[in-house]
């Protein structure tokens, strides 16, 4: 079905960037997010159906650039909290410091025992929900939550 995109951005823009801005918490965010969605329904990757008003159907595709926004950033999140810093092109010493940081965090990772290491890695690498950690190991959501946390814990124990 073709679409007019000039017509759907006018029309869906501020809508749009209101619904991502309400998931995401953030104006910077949810304005790229926003963009994003309008490139992103031009793709070939997203095909509109019909079978959804054009709005809901703009609305899905900056849910899941939302989401995986807010993966990216609990990513960076849990490295900080660990003491690594998040790259920066601003200032050269910063991304030695958070590559150093990065390595010594791997260092540690690598010495620690299952199923803690695996666990922080397909959170923290993979980027998979407690869900489906626990799915992985047989185990229930909270088991994968607690194991999750105590390699954290772990973790920056070592560090400091």
């Amino acid at each position: 079905m073709a679409l007019d995109i000039e017509k759907l951005y006018s029309a869906y823009y501020l809508k749009v960037y209101y619904y991502a801005l309400e998931i995401v918490k953030n104006a910077d965010a949810a304005e790229d997010i926003t963009q994003n969605t309008f490139v992103k329904a031009l793709s070939s990757k997203a095909v509109y159906k019909g079978n959804s008003s054009e709005f809901t159907w703009l609305c899905a595709i900056a849910k899941n650039l939302c989401y995986d926004y807010s993966r990216e950033n609990k990513r960076k999140t849990d490295l900080s909290e660990m003491g690594a810093e998040t790259p920066s092109d601003e200032n050269p010493e910063n991304d030695f410091v958070t590559k150093e940081t990065s390595f010594a965090v791997h260092k540690i990772l690598h010495e620690l025992d299952e199923p803690y290491k695996e666990v922080f890695e397909l959170r923290v690498f993979g980027e998979l929900s407690f869900a489906e950690i626990s799915n992985i190991f047989g185990k229930t959501e909270s088991w994968a939550r607690v194991t999750y946390h105590r390699a954290r814990l772990k973790i920056k124990e070592r560090m400091d």
